[in-house]
């Protein structure tokens, strides 16, 4: 009897697992962000394929990127898609739409300037950077790039940036502070525009 009840409880676990995973898988949001076409020189001559990069997220500070190729284009898509969700990482938001601070992001010859911004700016980005944001769910951000073009330098870049962002509790428990004293001494944009709201 025991060995049965085992055995169901088994069978449960691997008909929810299955569920968990689709669920997580259908909540997140991806964007293509280049397709390139390849060519390798083999004896015979050259075979053809494309390289596709993928941005994925899931709008809730979740977000990662991937790269794929293949023959085809759908199939070097899934590949991205596939890396890019094995490689999500955390990003703190402020408010769940916006950046805690200012940062900037290097990766090779790309480098992006990334600012926090009050609400009602938008995403004013360009290019891979607005696809890394959109999928990130950052509703206000004022992003530059400056340097190579290249999307897979300006996503690693911009990835790179996001990395960098610390959350105002980590920084207070950090130095020994309280969180409102670390908030209290934001220069930013955003910072100064709740106070002049809080002073009218």
């Amino acid at each position: 009897m025991a060995e049965e009840r085992g055995e169901r409880r088994g069978r449960r676990r691997d008909r929810e697992q299955p569920r968990d995973r689709e669920e997580e898988a259908s909540e997140l949001v991806d964007k293509l962000v280049g397709i390139n076409r390849v060519a390798k020189t083999v004896k015979g001559g050259k075979n053809f394929g494309f390289a596709a990069l993928v941005v994925v997220g899931d709008q809730k500070g979740r977000a990662g990127f991937g790269k794929g190729k293949a023959r085809e284009v759908p199939e070097a898509i899934r590949k991205a898609t596939e890396e890019a969700k094995r490689n999500m990482v955390r990003i703190p938001l402020r408010e769940g739409r916006t950046l805690h601070h200012d940062g900037n992001g290097r990766h090779g010859a790309g480098k992006v300037v990334l600012r926090a911004a009050p609400p009602g700016t938008g995403v004013i980005a360009g290019g891979p950077m607005r696809a890394v944001m959109e999928v990130l769910g950052v509703q206000d951000v004022v992003g530059k790039s400056i340097g190579s073009s290249n999307p897979y330098n300006m996503v690693r870049a911009t990835f790179d940036a996001l990395k960098g962002q610390a959350n105002p509790r980590t920084v207070a428990s950090k130095r020994g502070l309280k969180v409102q004293d670390v908030i209290a001494r934001r220069t930013d944009g955003v910072s100064e525009a709740g106070m002049a709201d809080s002073a009218n």
